[in-house]
């Protein structure tokens, strides 16, 4: 599966910090009912890779990703894991858009959005997305960067993710509200699914 058939299959991509194994399968089966089919674990916890492996096992007509890929040794161990993709807060010195799995690199910059072209890639994480210009800055991209599709992450929430997905060269959101901390924590699945499904109900508006 390309990256742009990944990130097209939802308009919002669950960033996932999952502190306990128990919760992986739970959480991924709630957000899947809820309509986002799109799953980034980020290897941000010691359980991170277990988990992967429990959702891709486990959650019937889920694509699971594992994000904060921070070295090409872990975006190998995601391959390693049955990964479809993976996610970087940044570039990658050296890794190209050829690899062992899709990866979606991240950029704060035009410097960097130009040196992520040259490297192969055309599809772009706008990270810390509220701090670096927010939907401004991606409109700004739009014409010296025709080529270029984001999905703009941190500081995306149910208020301003419209506004993004308004933009032409946003394919989708990632955000982390539609698995609240405490939701995860005390098993409120049924919360989860609900927010999931108003998060997938945030299409892209239909031109008049």
């Amino acid at each position: 599966m390309k990256i742009e058939e990944v990130l097209s299959r939802a308009p919002v991509i669950p960033v996932l910090v999952i502190e306990e194994v128990g919760h992986a399968v739970p959480l991924g089966r709630a957000l899947v009912a809820g309509g986002l089919t799109v799953l980034e674990v980020t290897f941000r916890t010691p359980v991170a890779s277990a988990c992967i492996e429990r959702m891709i096992a486990e959650v019937e007509g889920a694509v699971v990703g594992a994000g904060t890929v921070i070295d090409p040794a872990m975006r190998q161990a995601a391959a390693d894991l049955g990964c479809a993709f993976t996610v970087s807060p940044g570039l990658i010195e050296g890794e190209r858009a050829e690899g062992p799995v899709p990866l979606l690199p991240g950029i704060a910059t035009p410097t960097e959005l130009i040196a992520g072209l040259a490297a192969g890639f055309d599809h772009f994480k706008l990270f810390p997305a509220n701090v670096v210009g927010g939907a401004g800055a991606l409109k700004a991209y739009q014409s010296p960067f025709p080529q270029a599709k984001f999905c703009p992450t941190g500081g995306v929430t149910a208020a301003n993710a419209p506004e993004y997905l308004a933009l032409s060269n946003v394919v989708c959101v990632g955000g982390s509200w539609v698995a609240p901390a405490d939701a995860v924590r005390d098993g409120d699945w049924d919360r989860i699914t609900r927010l999931a499904r108003e998060a997938a109900g945030l299409r892209r508006p239909v031109a008049a």
